[in-house]
């Protein structure tokens, strides 16, 4: 990058938000993915109108720019895969409005997802899709990804939440889509083509959430199965009988026993574990429901059924859960998180298939995730220290995404294309489709130079 688009930046944003810093650059090079690729420079913007001339005048100077938040992506969504500038939206993190008259609250793409929540729940309000990431990640990051989390059976993911945006365009043009209203059919649904776009079409500067009253009353239990299929009906008739789970989390076997390996949790090693929640505004009415579920449970030959008795005793049966990623992730040098959906009536034909595919390649891959909506998690674990363990790591990956394919499901239910997908995206898009989102690419960002790389859009 020559030397004058790096003192244009520095004016653009002063001496102290601009950095070529190595160990920054290290920073920037990688997210929560396998993937990394150093960027040239980076930016702290704080105004729209910054961000408006830093687009102006890299589309003018045809330089890569990648919008990042906190770097919590799976897919390779903020690497710079072509180098360029990486523009570090973290300092845009203020609360524009809360309106809880109007039910929305209006925010910078900085903003981190707890913060809000904590903000909102001084109202009595909550904005329901909950990323596993939330602690820390950032609602730019949820936009960008149409994130999703726990809660999705029932709340849906970020694009059922999402009324409006402000959006800088690749050539620095600023515009707003959508409303601040509930509803509104007015043109093309412009807020849903850039909410999961990944940061391909343009840069989210202000996002307009709808929120929800925060329901008062929880109930949980956990049920556990000898059987793939059991667990997997049970699944399904607790998914059209009327009752929507707030949570509905399945563990398998193999993340089981890696609990067990690695906590003193004595978890039984079934094929599958099976955890449910139910919310409202009575305890009588979660009460009810989950009552409903455990007649399902019991309807399916589990060996056990259990519910919490107290707040204690649920964050018990949660433990668990909240338990895998970080225990998987300790037991390899490195590991793979997927999150293939497929109809929930195929959760357990995919739970039986990631088992035969582990077998094939002789790999450990551990699953859990969100069984309300068929998103699973599996994870595959390898020493990518080893030639021989990357091929079997890679050759499972592309099988996993095939059998979901196959099982009429989705590549990604939650975490994005990015990089690490992008090779796989004609497995689930056809020729019109892919030649129509390489089109949609080029009308916005004809220079290509808003997170190049990404999302197969350049084939």
């Amino acid at each position: 990058m020559e030397d004058r688009i790096k003192e244009a930046l520095k004016e653009i944003v002063g001496a102290d938000n601009y950095t070529e810093q190595l160990i920054d650059m290290v920073s920037y090079s990688y997210d929560a993915s396998e993937h990394h690729h150093r960027p040239t420079c980076g930016v702290w913007a704080t105004t729209v109108e910054q961000i408006s001339r830093i687009l102006e005048m890299a589309n003018r100077e045809r330089i890569p720019v990648i919008p990042r938040g906190a770097g919590t992506g799976l897919s390779g969504m903020a690497v710079p895969a072509r180098g360029g500038i990486v523009l570090d939206l973290n300092h845009m993190n203020r609360i524009l409005q809360i309106s809880i008259e109007d039910r929305l609250a209006i925010v910078q793409p900085g903003v981190v997802y707890a913060d809000l929540e904590r903000a909102l729940a001084q109202h009595g309000f909550f904005f329901p899709p909950d990323p596993a990431s939330g602690k820390v990640a950032t609602l730019g990051g949820n936009v960008a990804t149409n994130a999703g989390g726990v809660k999705g059976a029932k709340y849906g993911t970020t694009r059922d939440y999402v009324l409006g945006l402000q959006v800088v365009l690749p050539d620095g043009r600023v515009m707003r889509t959508g409303s601040h209203a509930m509803k509104s059919v007015s043109g093309y649904d412009l807020t849903r083509l850039f909410v999961g776009s990944e940061g391909t079409l343009g840069v989210v500067t202000e996002i307009i959430l709808k929120i929800n009253p925060k329901p008062t009353a929880t109930s949980t239990s956990m049920a556990t199965f000898d059987n793939l299929e059991d667990a997997g009906r049970a699944v399904s008739q607790i998914m059209h009988s009327g009752i929507i789970p707030s949570v509905l989390e399945i563990l398998g076997r193999d993340t089981i026993r890696a609990i067990n390996q690695n906590t003193d949790l004595n978890l039984p090693e079934v094929d599958a574990m099976l955890l449910a929640e139910t919310d409202g505004y009575t305890q009588a009415e979660t009460e009810y429901q989950m009552s409903k579920i455990m007649d399902i449970f019991r309807d399916n030959h589990p060996q056990q059924v259990q519910q919490a008795q107290s707040e204690a005793e649920a964050a018990s049966l949660w433990k668990a859960r909240k338990s895998a990623y970080a225990v998987l992730a300790r037991i390899k040098t490195h590991f793979v998180l997927e999150d293939v959906t497929v109809p929930i009536g195929n959760v357990a034909a995919l739970l039986k298939g990631v088992e035969e595919i582990a077998a094939r390649h002789e790999i450990q891959i551990a699953t859990f995730g969100h069984a309300g909506d068929g998103n699973l998690h599996p994870q595959i674990l390898y020493d990518g220290y080893d030639p021989a363990e990357v091929k079997k790591m890679e050759a499972a990956t592309a099988d996993l995404f095939r059998l979901a394919i196959d099982l009429k499901g989705t590549l990604t239910g939650e975490h994005g294309i990015g990089l690490a997908k992008a090779p796989y995206m004609t497995l689930e898009h056809d020729a019109a489709a892919m030649e129509a989102m390489r089109n949609i690419k080029k009308l916005f960002d004809p220079n290509n130079i808003l997170n190049p790389g990404k999302m197969a859009l350049e084939g």
